[in-house]
């Protein structure tokens, strides 16, 4: 019987060495799967938070572009932007509006300076160029989960630089002297703007602006040269191109000042005709009357010198710059002025001055040593007119006019009057666009709809990887015609279908006609860009959006 139980307790102890042995081995490897599984999840944590920051910031930049896509195109909605002073203003304008929105996200204010990028150097198509990024993105974004953002990046600018390839190809030179196709190109940027109906009015206002500041010969342009003056009262099409230059302000009526000089000679002073003061803020106490006349009749002689010297020089109209310091001039030289018959005009502001100069010929006297007759401008007459419900001076029949111009616009409220300037400055930016480069390509949507078929195309003699991304690429430029025709109210997927098939027929400058509802030929219809509005959107926008893909992490500072 002792041999039986100590033959059972030698079973049961070597059940449970076996079983604590099998236990351990499971533990063992328990913890080494932990761990190799922890290392991997390391790995596909750190990972999944690049991609995270990645589709945060594509998140944020394709917000701004839906915010003004539905603007885009001839039938776009407009946007009424409220700012903090309750300030109102309506507009479509890409990069007006983005200009006044409050944007937090770092990824989204690069389209923001993207559209600020744009206008600068072309001037138009502010829309265009956010739409584009953001469809470009939404691409990237599905690509992401599949490929490298490397591979992307760079496929895109494959890409991008075909683009440019085609639209070369499909752009048509324009001669230096073909006026009338001009006021065509500027009449295409003001059709998709609020006042479009007053396009025949400006459009041709806005090339002979352009052309008159331009030297033959050259490509450059200043549109510095070119001062736009708002008045309120009439309306757009009383708008005018002055031939001389406008002063937004009135003359001085103080004693009965002359406002219209014949035959004028104009002078303009940086200096002030008024007591001068001490350096330092001091105060100067007198108690004696005797003294207080003495101080006024030194104060009157001082000024009558410089009103003498002044007209000795043979100023009879007389340009005073503002002044910070003190007063420019005061009512008694302004006395003395008017008994001499001299006009005057004050606070010219210091920005104005280089384009006085430049064009009436004036040279800006600092001093009264300083007034010499050789200085002077001279122009046939200077006089102030009533405009709507305000009076400026207007300067006509100027010797030897320098390149500038002015164009002086009119409109019935601020709001409306704002819009009007913004649509004026981007039509004068196309007429520079064309200056600089003499090409001009269709619109209407057959320009990215052509790169797409052509990336295709071209996505065919590629293999691998980046074929993938460009064919990616041309679906995505395909936003800006189904996005006219479904801001003109079409049906979009069928019209964009239609103009695919025309493209692939080679009918390179069928688009979307937003007036007759379907697909038509462009160049007939006279819808025509400068080709520098398309080969920069293109650009800038993948360059965007190649730099939004290279972010990985976002690391704050303090």
């Amino acid at each position: 019987m002792l041999r039986s139980l100590v033959g059972s307790e030698m079973c049961i102890r070597d059940r449970y060495q076996r079983r604590v042995r099998g236990a351990n081995s499971r533990a063992m490897a328990t913890a080494q799967t932990n761990y190799t599984d922890g290392s991997s999840n390391m790995a596909k944590f750190d990972n999944t938070e690049k991609n995270d920051c990645r589709s945060r910031n594509i998140i944020a930049a394709k917000a701004i572009a839906d915010c003004v896509r539905t603007s885009l195109g001839p039938r776009g909605m407009d946007k009424m932007v409220i700012d903090a002073k309750q300030d109102v203003v309506i507009t479509n304008d890409g990069a007006t509006i983005l200009k006044k929105l409050q944007v937090q996200s770092p990824a989204a204010r690069m389209l923001v300076d993207l559209s600020k990028a744009q206008d600068i150097e072309a001037g138009d198509g502010t829309t265009t160029v956010v739409v584009i990024a953001g469809s470009l993105l939404e691409s990237a974004r599905d690509l992401l989960s599949k490929l490298h953002p490397t591979v992307i990046s760079r496929s895109f600018r494959m890409a991008a630089d075909k683009c440019v390839e085609v639209l070369d190809s499909m752009a048509k030179p324009i001669a230096e002297d073909d006026y009338d196709m001009m006021v065509k190109i500027c009449s295409t940027s003001l059709n998709s703007k609020v006042i479009s109906g007053h396009s025949n009015n400006l459009a041709p206002m806005a090339v002979d602006a352009v052309q008159a500041v331009t030297t033959p010969g050259t490509t450059y342009v200043d549109l510095d040269d070119i001062k736009v003056i708002k008045c309120y009262g009439g309306t757009i099409d009383d708008s005018e191109r002055i031939d001389g230059i406008v002063f937004p302000k009135k003359a001085s009526h103080f004693a009965d000042g002359p406002t219209r000089i014949k035959d004028a000679k104009i002078g303009l002073i940086q200096f002030c005709i008024s007591p001068p003061k001490t350096d330092m803020e001091n105060n100067v106490v007198v108690s004696d009357y005797g003294h207080m006349d003495r101080i006024l009749r030194e104060e009157k002689a001082y000024i009558l010198k410089i009103v003498k010297e002044i007209k000795k020089s043979g100023i009879n109209v007389l340009l005073i710059q503002k002044s910070i310091l003190r007063t420019a001039v005061n009512d008694l030289a302004l006395h003395f002025l008017a008994k001499l018959k001299i006009m005057v005009i004050r606070d010219i502001e210091r920005d104005d001055i280089e384009f006085i100069s430049k064009a009436t010929g004036c040279v800006p006297m600092a001093s009264v040593d300083a007034l010499h007759p050789e200085k002077l401008g001279h122009a046939a007459e200077v006089a102030e007119v009533t405009v709507g419900t305000g009076k400026v001076v207007k300067v006509t029949g100027i010797e030897n006019m320098g390149r500038v111009a002015t164009v002086l616009l009119r409109g019935s409220n601020k709001m409306l009057l704002d819009e009007v300037e913004r649509s004026f400055h981007d039509a004068l930016c196309v007429a520079r666009c064309l200056v600089k480069k003499r090409f001009l390509i269709c619109g209407g949507g057959a320009p990215e709809v052509e790169m797409a078929v052509q990336l295709e195309q071209y996505a065919k003699t590629l293999e691998g990887q980046e074929s993938y991304c460009i064919r990616r690429f041309a679906e995505a430029l395909e936003i800006i015609p189904y996005t006219l025709a479904e801001n003109a109210g079409l049906q979009p997927m069928e019209i964009v279908t239609d103009l695919r098939n025309k493209h692939v027929q080679g009918m390179r400058h069928m688009g979307i006609n937003v007036r007759k509802g379907c697909v038509t030929d462009m160049m007939e219809e006279d819808v025509v860009q400068p080709l520098l509005v398309d080969t920069s959107a293109i650009s800038l926008a993948t360059e965007a959006c190649r730099a939004i893909l290279k972010i990985d992490d976002i690391v704050p500072t303090r």
